[in-house]
């Protein structure tokens, strides 16, 4: 435990210099049309639990480790945010490639944010450490059914997400520096970032439900990387995340995966 400790400190550390050139409060999507007002990091690492589970203080949710990884596939339903318990506050749901242990990022997902006593819901991609790009082509609502993927070929990433609810969908590809493969997520995230480049506070989402059981979208939560193709669950290295504060608090705590590996629910319980 303590040695996979350390290795994601030393790794997540090499990022503090991009992570410091935030300096911005963040904008409403009305303010900045093309960009997204929110950034989607690397995990922020705390500590691992005596059980094996990892905390962070931005994601909750489930990661796979390996090496080239190719395919990362997830499914989610956009949740609502109850802005008059939380304003002020943001939260994202992506599937992605890469930023476990490492400081990139190739994701795509949608974010339920509370501007002011407001929600917004929109989607979005990003080829980490280049900044978020809202998607305005893919309107979400809350209870919308969501498919995503991040695929490697021919040295680009391609991000693909699709309303399944209204059958808008959006594509991006781009190539990424640095870019290990080493690691695929279904994540949900709290974003960044504050005017001291810090973690923004998470919106109250209630429940997120990610994978097939709940989406009855086939083969997804799943990835593929140089041994394994296939659920969350095939997977010999699989470590649950939950986000707690920069004191320890649990702030989503993710369930375990469904008997088929596929899915899972996170619960949010403080900002």
């Amino acid at each position: 435990m303590f040695t996979k400790a350390l290795a994601i400190l030393f790794v997540l550390a090499a990022a503090i210099p991009a992570l410091a050139q935030v300096s911005s409060a963040p904008a409403t999507p009305s303010t900045r049309a093309a960009i997204s007002p929110r950034q989607f990091h690397p995990m922020r690492f705390h500590r691992v639990r005596p059980d094996g589970t990892v905390e962070s203080e931005n994601w909750s949710g489930y990661a796979v480790t390996g090496s080239s990884f190719t395919v990362a596939k997830g499914s989610w339903i956009v949740p609502s945010v109850n802005c008059g318990k939380t304003p002020n506050t943001y939260s994202a749901f992506w599937v992605g490639i890469d930023g476990y242990s490492s400081n990139t990022v190739e994701q795509t997902g949608t974010a339920s944010d509370c501007n002011g006593s407001s929600p917004q819901y929109y989607a979005w991609y990003e080829f980490y450490p280049a900044g978020s790009v809202l998607i305005g082509s893919v309107p979400v609502s809350p209870g919308n059914t969501i498919s995503a993927s991040v695929t490697y070929s021919g040295g680009k990433f391609t991000t693909t997400i699709t309303n399944e609810t209204t059958g808008k969908s959006y594509s991006k590809s781009a190539a990424v520096s640095g870019a290990k493969r080493s690691s695929a997520e279904w994540i949900a995230e709290a974003p960044c970032c504050t005017r001291s480049g810090g973690i923004l506070p998470l919106a109250d989402f209630g429940t997120s439900y990610f994978g097939q059981d709940y989406t009855n979208i086939s083969d997804t939560n799943d990835a593929t990387d140089s041994t394994t193709s296939g659920p969350i669950g095939d997977f010999s290295a699989v470590e649950k995340i939950i986000m707690v504060s920069s004191k320890g608090a649990d702030e989503a705590v993710p369930s375990s995966l469904s008997s088929d590996g596929t899915s899972f629910d996170v619960v949010w319980e403080s900002e």
